[in-house]
């Protein structure tokens, strides 16, 4: 019998579902938000005290929560309908983003308002990361899995180019405060989007563990589990030493090419071009989960681009570096996505992603502090090419005492 016609099962099939095209399409207008904020808040901090350090710290608050409770948002999403967990973290970030604008524009904002406010969005953050990144599952179905993922990534990206190249040019025109504004705005699409979807995305009754039982019951799992193991562990070192562009871009802008918000902005669109770049080849081509040889490839070759930043000193080389490294990126985070989601089983998808959480975003808060200190007493260039070289140094390591333990580098294909 011939199929119908209509996207290719191995490319778009995720579109195919119509929850998820509403949660993609209300996330696209979202993050474009999300991202004007992380640039208002970058500039606004280095307005306000000309710091790294406090640069750094800032950023280390806003991760902190993710650090501290990105496993228990993981148990929550394994405990209540994903889409109410959702809804009530996406409406509390709103609120920060009107609150931190208001402060703004009355002329009231302090470096203090600034570091609370950070940590509060942190806090929403690790109960929405786990929560979001398993609903996909609920929406498209494992067959379907790597396809959502990559698409996530693309539109996630996508607004990553979008978003700061706006938020420069608003900057410079009208100050950060209008950027902020924007950002509170652009939660009502999804918002609206969530509340048009027919998915609950509810608990598997396997998983509906008390908050100490779930998370310790997580641990043990990545624990006998040498794919998820290595997949963390690895996540963990990359996300500290290298995953730090939100502290080195504005800082290589400002300090090292001496370029205003708007040169700041177009170096973090770069960053985004590359990425969306990935996005679109693994929306298009990939067909499962990768190989743990290629996140460890992707891993290495990350951190020396990261190095390589530090040699930098044009605009244009700058920014076609960056492109690479979004590349780079996309192609390991949407691996390491994939391969934790489709190891996992259904009544432990939300810890685990909770786990995932904490590895990748959880780590933030020291690879911030690590690269403010460095940049602040060696300097920019120094803190690049100390933090990428030793993010390649520490995968070199975790792949040989993967194959010493004899971890399975390939494995079947999803059916």
């Amino acid at each position: 019998m011939t199929p119908p016609a209509g996207p290719s099962p191995a490319r778009l099939a995720a579109l195919r579902h119509r929850d998820f095209r509403l949660f993609w399409s209300g996330q696209l207008v979202s993050l474009i938000g999300t991202w004007m904020q992380s640039v208002g808040q970058a500039w606004l901090v280095l307005e306000l005290t000309g710091s790294p350090f406090h640069l750094g710290l800032v950023t280390a608050l806003q991760f902190t929560p993710i650090l501290l409770f990105s496993p228990v948002g993981g148990a929550l999403s394994d405990r209540f309908p994903k889409r109410r967990i959702i809804l009530l973290t996406q409406a509390a970030m709103m609120g920060q983003a009107f609150v931190l604008a208001a402060l703004v524009w009355s002329g009231q904002v302090r470096y203090w308002h600034v570091a609370v406010l950070a940590a509060i969005y942190g806090l929403g953050r690790a109960i929405d990361i786990p929560a979001r990144q398993s609903y996909i599952t609920d929406l498209v179905g494992r067959s379907d899995l790597a396809n959502a993922v990559a698409l996530n990534s693309l539109v996630f990206n996508g607004a990553r180019i979008v978003g700061p190249a706006v938020a420069g040019l608003l900057i410079a025109r009208f100050g950060v405060a209008f950027a902020f504004l924007l950002n509170g705005l652009s939660f009502v699409a999804v918002l609206a989007a969530l509340l048009a979807t027919r998915t609950p995305g509810d608990p598997d009754p396997a998983g509906q563990l008390g908050i100490r039982a779930g998370v310790s019951g997580a641990l043990a799992y990545a624990a006998r589990t040498p794919p998820v193991a290595f997949t963390l562990t690895l996540i963990v070192a990359v996300s500290i030493l290298v995953l730090n562009f939100n502290v080195v871009v504005p800082l290589v802008a400002k300090d090292v090419l001496n370029e205003g918000a708007h040169g700041f902005g177009l170096l973090m669109s770069s960053l985004g071009a590359g990425a969306v770049m990935a996005g679109v080849g693994l929306t298009l081509f990939r067909r499962g989960r990768p190989s743990l040889w290629a996140l460890a490839a992707s891993a290495a070759v990350l951190s020396a681009g990261t190095a390589s930043l530090g040699l930098v000193g044009q605009f244009g080389t700058a920014a076609a570096l960056l492109v690479a490294l979004g590349c780079c990126q996309i192609l390991f985070s949407t691996g390491c996505n994939t391969t934790l989601q489709l190891e996992a089983p259904d009544a432990l998808r939300g810890r685990v992603m909770g786990l995932y959480a904490l590895a990748n975003a959880g780590m933030t808060p020291f690879g911030s502090l690590l690269m403010g200190t460095l940049a602040e007493r060696l300097g920019v260039r120094a803190a690049c090419a100390l933090g990428g070289g030793s993010g390649l140094v520490a995968v070199i390591a975790l792949v040989l005492i993967a194959r010493r333990t004899g971890l399975a580098w390939t494995h079947r294909r999803e059916r």
